[in-house]
């Protein structure tokens, strides 16, 4: 028993400054919905509908970049730390040459926002005007999660909470100053917030790069940290390590991001309480998603050391406390829904559809918390085909089916709106989260050289 004890505080000082942290960029999100709702409800569903394009998008190329954390953590825990600085700096290439891409998508997506804005063109010249904007801001994101990757690889999480918190303190007034129109700037509503969005994220890539630099804890991977050019071979498996998880993000992300879209033909009210439903469920996902993070470092720093007893007994702690933290959150969303909802709007028609979904959103917390920490353990074991492969049967072939059939059709019974898609949601999470504890039980069931033969 002491060894799992002794193993929850290592997880637990690694996860609270990485919940902190991911806390404070999620609730940039909170900020822009509750910013920009203030304004009008067109510009808050405007900002709903482009973000339901730009999460995806830039998630998709964060997925390669998290496989550098468990890959840095087994360096750091077998003693190999000066391979890190190689592969920070090729991390940076694939991080450049994603960006091009991610900014020509969303340059672009113009043709689908006015395909599906069509009844209300103010709607989506909200939402072109975020995209538009914010897309500048995905190389400052994608080097910065390089560098939050590099030092939570040693288990260093402390800076990316102080420079989160940092950010989201400069994101309120630059958001204030654009949406609204001070110290000479336009009035752009939900616009501002994209504009706002891309100045934070290159400041958060800046403030941590002075870090880096500068700290006396990494002295020892910084000076073989010099301009290299881009070296196809590490590129290439560094791709192919991450597609797995950029691909299970960009399902799981573009999930919720195409029920957004398919609700929104339901009407402004219909989007605004999803979309509040939504944001708050993403701020209370920080909770197991922090401790998805610390699990991927700690199963990925026992494996480096040839440990995996020591990895298992990670996995099963990090496991019990992120179902704990579920169970605790899903409690306060059930109590305070209604509450919660009138922080973003006082409109009672979009209140009453907000809270009535949170209420769905409690339900899910629990088999979530499931999957996205199992995620993380098989992140360590650096097992990341079947977490694609699950997430795409879990929520593309039964979750959203099952949203649709019960939101828009009256096949099964009557139909129920968004609820029906958060009905599906739960289906999706459940079998998520099914699924990858058997594949977990597995993976640990192999003999030990299994086990660590892919450790670099």
């Amino acid at each position: 028993m002491q060894k799992y004890v002794q193993e929850a505080r290592k997880l637990l000082l690694l996860a609270i400054p990485v919940f902190i942290a991911q806390g404070s960029q999620t609730a940039f999100g909170v900020v822009d919905a509750v910013m920009a709702g203030r304004v009008s409800p067109t510009d808050l569903a405007g900002v709903a509908l482009g973000t339901s394009i730009w999460i995806p998008a830039i998630y998709f190329g964060n997925g390669f970049l998290i496989a550098l954390t468990p890959i840095i953590a087994q360096l750091n825990g077998s003693m190999r730390r000066s391979r890190i600085a190689q592969l920070v700096t090729q991390s940076y290439w694939l991080a450049f040459f994603l960006s091009i891409l991610i900014m020509l998508f969303l340059y672009n997506s113009n043709i689908i926002i006015n395909i599906i804005s069509a009844s209300d063109p103010a709607l989506g010249k909200v939402a072109i005007g975020y995209l538009r904007t914010i897309m500048w801001g995905a190389p400052g994101f994608l080097f910065f999660q390089v560098l939050r990757n590099r030092c939570e690889g040693i288990s260093k999480t402390l800076p990316s909470m102080i420079i989160g918190i940092l950010a989201l303190l400069i994101n309120i007034p630059v958001n204030y100053i654009f949406i609204y129109g001070k110290l000479g700037a336009p009035a752009l509503g939900g616009i501002g917030c994209g504009i706002a969005g891309a100045i934070v994220y290159w400041l958060m890539f800046l403030l941590f790069w002075i870090y880096t630099s500068h700290t006396p804890s990494q002295r020892d991977i910084q000076k073989y940290s010099y301009f290299r050019g881009p070296q196809w071979s590490i590129l290439a498996r560094q791709f192919m390590l991450g597609l797995p998880i950029a691909m299970a993000l960009f399902f799981e992300v573009f999930l919720f991001s195409v029920v957004s879209l398919l609700i929104a033909p339901l009407g402004v009210i219909a989007v605004a309480g999803h979309q509040i439903a939504l944001n708050f469920s993403s701020f209370i996902f920080v909770f197991p998603l922090s401790m998805s993070v610390a699990a991927a470092i700690r199963v990925g720093h026992c494996l480096g050391q040839g440990a995996p007893e020591k990895a298992k007994i990670a996995a099963y702690t990090s496991l019990t406390i992120g179902l704990s933290i579920a169970i605790i959150t899903a409690i306060f969303t059930i109590i305070a829904r209604e509450q919660i909802s009138f922080l973003y709007n006082k409109e009672i028609d979009v209140v009453l559809v907000a809270s009535s979904l949170m209420l769905l959103a409690a339900i899910y917390q629990c088999p979530d918390a499931i999957q996205v920490v199992s995620s993380g353990i098989l992140r360590g074991y650096k097992d990341n085909r079947p977490i694609f492969i699950i997430t795409f049967i879990s929520y593309w072939i039964l979750g959203l089916p099952i949203g649709y059939i019960l939101a828009l059709t009256d096949w099964l019974i009557p139909r129920m709106g968004p609820a029906g898609f958060w009905c599906g949601f739960i289906a999706g999470l459940a079998a998520s989260s099914t699924l990858m504890t058997l594949r977990l039980r597995w993976l640990q069931q192999q003999p030990k050289h299994v086990i660590l033969k892919h450790i670099l």
